[in-house]
């Protein structure tokens, strides 16, 4: 006997809706030449979306969910609505730069749902739980060392306001936009809260206070955040931002319970520390010119490895920065996206709702994109799909989990990709680490000697394309110092070490022998590309970055042996 089962059925008759919703939707996009979007699969940013009434919004089929100073993205149901023609033009006269979507009006629903929590957010800064911009700004002009931000708090704990935890939390994300911090821990322990920052990949003791102001700093990141204040036994993700004259400042917030209470880690998405040209990332001019050869070619595969905090992420920003013209379409698949960049179209994946990297990625290819950027490949599927659109004429950008450049062939392999359709597929592979500069107003010069100078040298030796060489001194390197009113702890800011393998004929000619990085490398060498090794200790005999700072960072005796 058939049974029917009538929840199975309406949600097939659900899902069936939601695509004819979003086929009419695309079609009306290419009938107005106008881009088409699905915003449940993106971030909707509550301070544009705010910009609107929910009213005017819900009666004008418009949803603000995009900003960027004065660079707005719209979403409209159709553009040929007049409520929603008399919006925009508002919006135009006020100065606003707009650009148009067409979405579903799911699309719709799903950004007004935001609405709700930007309501609980303005009945809870009626209880002062409002972080005040105008006060991080005069905070941040004035703190310029992780000492005023101790004094800042030992000020405010010593006073007896009763607000002093939000005045805490305000003075610490003003500190740590100004030192340019890249995550922020709040680490309780059983006796107090120890504060520490992330700068320039290290973490740095800031300032410990007691647990009973820490509680009510929780209490506010996790409003802040639009986490669930009377849960305390689970982990929570969740998100705010801070808007300043020059930018938006978008922080991700995580609590994770522990030990002595649950812990805080904010990163800070600042646009200004991703915007990075190619050309500042650190890479050695010879790498410089073949990289760019192969991110102009019109289609392939360009793969970038290492581990989290690298700077993969502002590496193939900087490379989508560079390509993008008005001519291409270039089309992101993030998780999750972090910053936002200008003209190009960024979606993020979403496990829960099957919105994968592989489902994006084929989702992407009906969006008839020029070069795709896919976050991640982790599995046979991504891969597939990734390799196939780098074969039907798209330029693809994507990163996978391998040490070096050399590994990443072997890695395809593993995921079940035909080793001659990698060679025909990828262009350029590569690997990257930041090492931490040298301040060059304390920095210490010493001799080269000892075991790191046999080491340094032995490298240096090996370096058979004498371009690189030439004209460098060999005798001295620095040290960082003991630290100035300029840097922190002797070092200023980060720079990248990296290596490549181009697709020739040497190392297509090993492909198909399922090959290890050392016979990848072999077949590699005549390209004359260096290795990361190679390439950070000329950076540390120009005096950029230290020997110790390498050498935690890269395996150098390693890359001797290889």
């Amino acid at each position: 006997m058939v049974q029917f089962d009538e929840d199975k059925q309406n949600l097939r008759l659900s899902e069936f809706k939601k695509r004819e919703q979003e086929h009419l939707a695309q079609r009306l996009a290419e009938k107005n030449n106008l881009e088409y979007l699905d915003l449940s699969i993106i971030s909707i940013n509550s301070g544009a979306l705010s910009l609107l009434s929910e009213k005017r919004s819900r009666e004008s089929k418009i949803a603000i969910f995009g900003k960027i100073n004065k660079k707005l993205k719209v979403a409209v149901q159709s553009p040929e609505n007049e409520k929603s023609q008399e919006v925009i033009n508002e919006l135009e006269k006020s100065g606003f730069e707009i650009t148009l979507y067409v979405v579903s009006n799911e699309s719709l629903e799903k950004a007004w749902k935001v609405y709700e929590d930007i309501s609980l957010g303005k009945k809870e800064k009626s209880g002062s739980i409002e972080i005040l911009n105008e006060k991080i700004k005069e905070l941040k002009e004035k703190i310029n060392s992780t000492d005023d931000i101790q004094k800042e708090i030992e000020n405010t704990l010593a006073s007896q306001k009763s607000s002093k935890a939000t005045e805490i939390l305000e003075i610490i994300i003003a500190g740590s936009l100004s030192l340019k911090v890249s995550d922020l821990h709040f680490e309780p322990t059983e006796e107090n809260l120890r504060l520490r920052f992330r700068i320039d990949g290290a973490l740095t003791d800031i300032a410990s206070f007691d647990l009973k102001t820490y509680s009510l700093i929780l209490s506010r990141v996790k409003l802040l955040s639009g986490m669930l204040l009377n849960v305390a036994s689970k982990a929570q993700d969740g998100r705010f931002s801070i808007e300043l004259e020059e930018s938006e400042i978008e922080i991700r917030s995580s609590v994770i319970p522990g030990a002595y209470g649950e812990s805080i880690v904010l990163r800070i998405l600042d646009p200004d520390a991703i915007s990075v040209s190619i050309e500042d990332l650190g890479m050695h001019p010879i790498l410089y010119k073949a990289v760019t050869e192969e991110i102009n070619k019109p289609n392939g595969m360009i793969l970038n490895t290492g581990p989290t905090g690298s700077g993969k992420t502002t590496t193939l920003y900087a490379v989508l920065r560079k390509i993008y013209s008005p001519e291409r379409k270039i089309l992101t698949i993030e998780n999750p996206v972090e910053y936002h960049l200008e003209g190009i179209v960024q979606t993020q994946t979403d496990s829960s709702k099957g919105y994968t990297f592989a489902e994006g990625l084929r989702s992407a290819l009906r969006q008839d994109p020029d070069v795709i950027m896919v976050g991640e490949i982790r599995d046979e599927e991504t891969a597939t799909t990734a390799v196939n659109a780098a074969l039907t004429g798209h330029l693809v950008f994507s990163t996978l989990h391998t040490n070096t450049a050399a590994g990443t062939f072997p890695r395809l392999i593993d995921l079940g990709i035909n080793p001659k359709v990698i060679s025909s597929s990828v262009n350029l592979a590569m690997a990257q680490r930041l090492l931490r500069k040298l301040c060059p107003e304390c920095k210490k010069e010493v001799n080269i000697e000892g075991e790191n100078g046999e080491i340094l040298k032995k490298i240096l030796d090996g370096i058979e394309n004498k371009e690189y060489t030439e004209g460098l001194q060999n005798e001295k390197m620095w040290e960082a110092g003991e630290g100035c009113d300029k840097c922190h702890n002797g070092y200023k800011g980060r720079i990248g070490v990296f290596e490549a393998i181009r697709m020739d004929a040497e190392v297509e000619s090993v492909m198909t022998q399922n090959p290890s990085e050392r016979e990848i490398n072999k077949a590699s060498k005549k390209q004359g590309i260096l290795n990361m090794a190679e390439d950070g200790v000329i950076k540390i005999l120009q005096g950029m970055t230290s020997f110790s700072e390498l050498s935690k960072t890269v395996d150098l005796k390693k890359s001797l042996e290889e």
